[in-house]
């Protein structure tokens, strides 16, 4: 077993790549997700019946669709309506698309139960428009939501091992590459599995620094 683990050792370069394109992936969709995620909410909460029901049907299908799904979706059906793109665009759409309609589905029930006094409040300062947004009730939602976004980045991270399918050299794609060539499948899948974890305790550790950020400044 520890010979095996030296040659893991040998062979750490496929490892980092895959570990760093995981990582790169996942912070472009994960950012990308939540700004989009925002532009959505503010339409599922909208005072148009049109709009609201039409972007909630959207986000509803789009929650509905398994990931993998998903990925073949785009993969092998956009080259039929004529639209050809690399594996590692058709895998940064589906993540995007996919996580952009959990991550507006959280922020629209943390909006659903801001107090509107807090909002009241705002405007009574003289905070109005994208003002009044971005100063008084995107940081609450944020803030309230912090966990539940964290959760779901984290499954984020997991879904992404799905894109080996389509042949992204993400981390799973690399393990299973070594695997396959010195048949280790015990060593190189608990390396991954321990690289996978370092990534996702990473953001669980972010989401509580910023809990405790926010709790240090409401009592001030």
């Amino acid at each position: 077993m520890i010979d095996n683990f030296g040659i893991l050792v040998r062979e750490w370069n496929l490892l980092a790549e895959g570990f760093l394109n995981t990582l790169w992936i996942c912070a472009l969709s994960g950012a990308a997700s939540l700004v989009l995620a925002v532009f959505v909410s503010f339409l599922t909460t909208s005072k148009q019946p049109v709009i609201r029901l039409l972007s909630r049907g959207l986000v509803d299908i789009m929650r509905a669709v398994p990931f993998l799904m998903l990925v073949f979706l785009i993969y092998y059906c956009l080259p039929v309506a004529g639209l050809r793109l690399s594996s590692w665009t058709c895998g940064l759409m589906a993540m995007i698309l996919y996580n952009t309609a959990y991550f507006a589905e959280v922020l629209r029930g943390a909006w659903a139960h801001l107090p509107h006094e807090q909002e009241e409040a705002g405007r009574a300062y003289g905070y109005h428009g994208m003002k009044l947004y971005t100063r008084i009730i995107f940081p609450q939602i944020f803030i309230s939501s912090g966990p539940a976004l964290g959760n779901q980045m984290i499954t984020m991270i997991k879904n992404s091992a799905f894109l080996m399918v389509i042949t992204i050299q993400e981390l799973t794609f690399m393990a299973n590459q070594i695997q396959a060539i010195y048949f280790i499948p015990f060593e190189t899948l608990i390396v991954a599995v321990l690289l996978y974890w370092i990534i996702c305790s990473s953001v669980e550790w972010g989401v509580r620094v910023m809990g405790r950020v926010a709790e240090l400044r409401g009592s001030e």
